[in-house]
């Protein structure tokens, strides 16, 4: 089993990498493999709502979103690492899961019933806005979300601040041993033949008619 973990800050090594890597932590104590994935420095772009994606599963726009895609269906988990800048997740990590989840919801087995969470980082305030916005994401594709012992959050202003938040390590901790856990239950439950729930078409419905 393999979990992929997203850092979305422009700092490949910063606060954000702080939290993901005690997540990963766990993950491998319990023998799962994990794999980062890192927006990079440079801007992502936002959807332009020309909908190509529908007709063929990838962006028109050529960068980290269209990687992505093209891995996304070997993991069987995930792990979203934003910083908080302005009371939200960070704008390329919303402009980069805008356009992966808007993508993939005509091929919704890359990511339906494949356990998700999303962690945060900031110096003070904006975290549970954040993690609310970014749980959406995965509500959107039928993935279970990954909880811990209290909201996904750490706080500091540099990657050893992190470190000194001892219930933000506890609860990053933990959520590595929650999401190994989750995915053994899955593992054990398609072993003993337990189907995955039926999936139906999708039903739009505008309010306006």
């Amino acid at each position: 089993m393999k979990v992929l973990l997203i850092n979305g800050s422009p700092h490949q090594h910063g606060c954000t990498d702080t939290a993901l890597s005690l997540v990963g932590e766990s993950l491998h104590a319990a023998g799962i493999e994990t794999e980062n994935f890192w927006l990079g420095a440079q801007p992502v772009a936002g959807c332009t709502a020309c909908r190509k994606c529908a007709e063929t599963g990838r962006c028109v726009i050529q960068d980290r979103v269209n990687e992505f895609l093209d891995i996304a269906g070997e993991y069987d988990g995930y792990v979203v690492g934003s910083p908080v800048h302005f009371a939200s997740a960070a704008g390329k990590l919303t402009s980069f899961l805008d356009r992966a989840f808007y993508a993939a919801r005509n091929n919704r087995r890359i990511f339906a019933f494949k356990p998700a969470a999303a962690i945060v980082s900031a110096r003070r305030a904006g975290t549970t806005a954040s993690l609310d916005q970014l749980n959406k994401y995965f509500l959107y594709l039928e993935m279970p979300i990954i909880s811990s012992r209290y909201w996904n959050m750490v706080h500091g202003n540099t990657p050893e601040e992190v470190l000194q938040d001892r219930e933000g390590v506890q609860i990053m901790r933990t959520l590595g041993r929650n999401m190994a856990w989750f995915l053994q239950c899955k593992a054990a439950g398609e072993a003993a033949g337990v189907k995955l729930p039926e999936q139906e078409d999708w039903t739009p419905t505008n309010f306006i008619r």
